[in-house]
C-alpha cells in the first residue's frame, strides 16, 4: 500500500469515516462521488489562491491538501494508488500547470482510482520538480499536525464529517522546512 494512502486511511479511521478494507474493494455511491468531486473542486481553489500568493510554503500545502483529497477518494473505494505517467514540463508559465492540475480535477468525475491517482502523483511531481520540496516530508508533517488537532479536539468535530474535513485539512503547520534551497 502507498505510504501516503496508509496516513490517509488511519487519519479516516481516526475521524470514523467508512472506508472500505484495503483491497476489498467497495462501491462508490454517485452521491459519494459527487462529494469527492466538490472536495477536490475546493481543494484546487485552495491550491490556486496559494498558487496566486506566490508564496511556496502555501504552494507546497494546497498541493498535500489536494492529494489528501485525492487519496482520501482511493481509500474510501478500498483500493491503492495506480502507478502512473504525468508528463509535465515547466514551460515558464503558471498557467499551464493550473491548466493541468484542473484537468487531473475533472477526470476525477468518472469516479476511476486510476483519476485520482493521478491527481495525487501531479502533486507529487509537482512539489518535487516545480517547487523543488520534499514531499513525503511535508505530507508527514501534514499528517501528524492533522492527527494532532483531532486527538487535541476530539472526533466530536467530525459528527458534521465531510462539511469540516477540508476545512481541517486547509490549516497548514509551516512548511517552510520541506522546501530545498
Amino acid at each position: 500500500m502507498n505510504k501516503h494512502l496508509q496516513l490517509v486511511r488511519e487519519h479516516h479511521e481516526a475521524c470514523s469515516f467508512k472506508q472500505a478494507r484495503f483491497g476489498e474493494i467497495s462501491h462508490v455511491s454517485d452521491m459519494e462521488s459527487i462529494q469527492r468531486q466538490a472536495m477536490l473542486m475546493e481543494a484546487g481553489s485552495l491550491l490556486f489562491n496559494a498558487i496566486k500568493s506566490g508564496e511556496m510554503a502555501e504552494i507546497l500545502g494546497g498541493l498535500v491538501n489536494l492529494s489528501y483529497v485525492s487519496l482520501g477518494a482511493i481509500a474510501v473505494a478500498g483500493k491503492d494508488v495506480s502507478e502512473s505517467t504525468i508528463t509535465w514540463q515547466h514551460d515558464g508559465y503558471v498557467i499551464s500547470i493550473v491548466k493541468l492540475i484542473s484537468e487531473k480535477i475533472s477526470h476525477c468525475t468518472s469516479g476511476n482510482s486510476s483519476a485520482y491517482s493521478d491527481v495525487y502523483n501531479l502533486c507529487v511531481l509537482l512539489s518535487r520538480n516545480f517547487l523543488n520540496a520534499d514531499f513525503d516530508k511535508a505530507f508527514q508533517v501534514a499528517h501528524d499536525y492533522h492527527m494532532k488537532h483531532l486527538a487535541i479536539k476530539g472526533t466530536s468535530i467530525y459528527d458534521n464529517a465531510w462539511n469540516n474535513y477540508l476545512s481541517e485539512l486547509s490549516r497548514m503547520p509551516d512548511l517552510d522546512d520541506c522546501l530545498y534551497e
